[in-house]
């Protein structure tokens, strides 16, 4: 969640710092407290920015919600195609999924790792909300990349892909959340060792 603009010179600018701040501050906080425990008055004390400056970039506490799923999306896919690209083959593209997840799992969080900060979110918002929806995005993407990967493995077989793929997304969610339950990523190596393990066999 880097900067969108530079402070000075164009009007935008002083907007995009201050949009980049209240994300970053809504992340912090979100995650570490909750959604709901969270309220607008937080976030702008964290950002240290005027509460109007929130309704200028945000219509709505809701909003900034939507804005920061989308955001933790994104930064998971920064960390992923980081690792590809010291990925070999189609095994080294789904451990790849794996190291994304420790990566995520290693950042300094204010009260040590809690688990997958979407399902987190997920949690808190009812049914038909449509940050479930973004979340569940991710999800079927997360698996799509592990098929993917494992269609180079599996050449021609793609139901069994498909059905590796759907296993090893749950040794991953499973791994994220005795994880987030432990405060540390140690589960989050445990999982990756099963997967290269289950590749092997393939």
């Amino acid at each position: 969640m880097g900067e969108t603009g530079t402070a000075g010179g164009r009007p935008g600018g002083r907007r995009g710092a201050a949009r980049d701040k209240l994300l970053a501050a809504a992340a912090r906080r979100f995650y570490a407290d909750g959604v709901a425990a969270t309220g607008i008055d937080t976030i702008t004390a964290e950002a240290n920015v005027a509460k109007m400056s929130l309704y200028n970039n945000f219509s709505s506490k809701a909003d900034l919600v939507m804005a920061y799923l989308d955001a933790r999306h994104a930064e998971w896919l920064s960390l992923y195609r980081r690792r590809l690209e010291e990925a070999e083959g189609g095994r080294g593209g789904v451990l790849a999924v794996f190291d994304a997840y420790a990566d995520h799992a290693a950042f300094a969080y204010e009260n040590g790792f809690r688990g997958c900060g979407l399902l987190n979110a997920a949690a808190e918002l009812p049914a038909g909300h449509a940050g479930r929806a973004v979340v569940r995005r991710h999800k079927e993407e997360v698996e799509e990349l592990l098929a993917g990967h494992l269609d180079e493995l599996l050449p021609g077989r793609p139901g069994r892909a498909r059905a590796m793929a759907e296993h090893l997304s749950f040794l991953l969610e499973g791994a994220v959340a005795r994880a987030g339950l432990e405060g540390a990523g140690t589960r989050l190596e445990h999982a990756r060792s099963m997967a290269a393990d289950l590749l092997d066999r393939l």
